[in-house]
């Protein structure tokens, strides 16, 4: 059933209110964070996975305190630089979503330059939203196709074509954790099917063992897409009375 599933995404919640529950700062939280994401990095990597994406860093982060945020990037630079060797090895093609090129100079030439790096990579396809709001998405992408596109109605295959990462496929799954049942501004687009798991885990508790559990179990899930199943016809749509339906 696995085959199914193949493009997860996941919001990391709870590193925060994990670190106080220890009596650590909230960024400790965010520092436990990164270890758990190599491991359902290398998970997604093991169920052949076409694609992990994580929200690493939304547009109303920048509204937490500036020492945490500032810390955070601290984080992603450290992150970028030690999981070089392993993305590379693990030929994993990296992407971030997300408008990145406000920040740090030095991130974003860390971040180019592993995208470049891993452009042909054929493994599993990472992406990092970083700097990311799904209304912004949507917006930027309307406002792109308008830019050359004035005299025609736009579809939907033309906004899918102007998103952030237009590779970036339908997601299966998505997942939050820390007990949190909302999405957060998160791949509204994307996510119109998805199958939602909300995970009482915080983000540092949560494991590798965990991920493959929800992966199965939504592969397991009949998917129907607004559709009926096979075994059952709509009268209405096929012409057939009840009567035809009965014999």
């Amino acid at each position: 059933m696995l085959n199914t599933i193949k493009n997860v995404a996941i919001i990391m919640d709870g590193n925060g209110r994990w670190a106080k529950s220890k009596g650590r700062p909230r960024v400790w939280g965010h520092i436990r964070g990164t270890k758990v994401v190599r491991e359902i990095v290398t998970e997604a990597s093991k169920l052949n996975l076409n694609s992990l994406t994580l929200y690493a860093f939304s547009t109303e982060n920048w509204s937490r305190p500036t020492n945490e945020v500032s810390t955070l990037f601290k984080i992603l630079k450290k992150f970028l630089r030690r999981e070089r060797d392993l993305i590379l090895k693990n030929k994993i093609r990296f992407r971030v979503v997300g408008n990145y090129k406000v920040l740090d100079s030095e991130i974003v030439s860390l971040i180019e330059d592993l995208q470049e790096e891993t452009k042909e990579a054929e493994g599993l396809n990472l992406n990092l939203a970083i700097n990311y709001g799904g209304r912004s998405e949507i917006i930027d992408a309307v406002n792109s196709f308008m830019k050359s596109n004035e005299a025609r109605e736009m579809t939907e295959e033309d906004l899918s074509a102007h998103l952030y990462n237009p590779e970036l496929r339908d997601i299966d799954v998505l997942i939050r954790t820390a007990g949190d049942v909302r999405i957060s501004n998160f791949l509204l687009w994307q996510i119109s099917y998805a199958e939602l798991y909300f995970s009482p885990y915080k983000w540092p508790d949560f494991s590798a063992e965990e991920f493959k559990k929800i992966v199965e179990d939504a592969g397991s899930r009949e998917r129907r897409f607004g559709r009926v199943t096979p075994q059952i016809e709509n009268p209405l749509l096929t012409g057939k009375t009840n009567k035809d339906t009965i014999n």
